[in-house]
């Protein structure tokens, strides 16, 4: 009996999930993360929430570590989370984890290989929207982070070819973020200024990049806790915590 049993433990064992997650650490300044919570959880994936004057002393522990903080970063924190990254951890920055606030923490956009150019936004210079429409496009159609169990319900345009789609009707945008170094891209950002009549079409809204050992992965829609409810983004970040290259 004890090798039959051996032989259904281990049958058993293989048709688990490939890429179950045990509780991974959300560090945030903000409700919105209770909601992305409920959602995890309920792609099977546990969480802890704390703020960034909690954050554990060791992270190595934590399958993925979620960052969604506003402010800028104390030194500690930025070294905390670059050493869980490079150590082998998966880092998933969300929203405004990279906005004006973070310019007077260079060691972190520069871990992130992203500047955020002063000046007019027509000439390049970074600024946000609030609250505007904002469309996300899939440009990794053949990635597992954007095709696992995702289901795009819209289409859009985007410079000239039909791409799926999530529709955001009233959310923040963060224009002319600028990539430094290999990231390898899953999102792009459309947004057209009313003001202006300018439409933004930017490969920015969602990335991931290595980290010596580990990953760094970014994901910009995210202002209201909205955005996290809709289904397709909502899988995609599970893909997000989930993801083994």
């Amino acid at each position: 009996m004890l090798p039959r049993l051996k032989s259904i433990l281990l049958l058993a064992g293989l048709c688990l999930p490939a890429f179950a997650a045990k509780e991974i650490l959300i560090v945030s300044d903000g409700a919105p993360m209770r909601i992305l919570a409920v959602q995890l959880k309920a792609h099977g994936i546990d969480s802890q929430i704390v703020g960034d004057d909690a954050l554990p002393a060791k992270l190595a522990a934590y399958p993925a570590v979620i960052v969604y903080l506003h402010h800028v970063l104390a030194a500690p924190v930025v070294k905390a989370f670059i050493d869980y990254a490079n150590g082998g951890g998966k880092l998933i920055v969300l929203h405004h984890s990279i906005s004006s606030q973070k310019r007077q923490n260079p060691a972190w956009l520069d871990f992130l290989g992203v500047k955020l150019p002063e000046g007019d936004v027509t000439q390049g210079g970074y600024k946000y929207y609030d609250p505007v429409p904002l469309t996300l496009v899939n440009l990794a159609p053949k990635d597992w982070i954007t095709t696992h169990d995702v289901r795009w319900e819209s289409r859009a345009e985007y410079r000239g070819e039909d791409r799926d789609a999530i529709e955001f009707p009233a959310t923040e945008v963060y224009l002319n973020h600028v990539l430094n170094g290999q990231h390898t891209i899953l999102l792009g950002l459309k947004f057209v200024d009313k003001k202006s009549g300018v439409t933004y079409v930017q490969d920015t809204a969602g990335w991931y990049k290595k980290a010596e050992k580990g990953w760094v992965m970014y994901f910009m829609a995210g202002h209201s806790g909205k955005e996290f409810e809709d289904p397709a983004y909502a899988q995609i970040l599970t893909n997000a915590v989930n993801f083994r290259p």
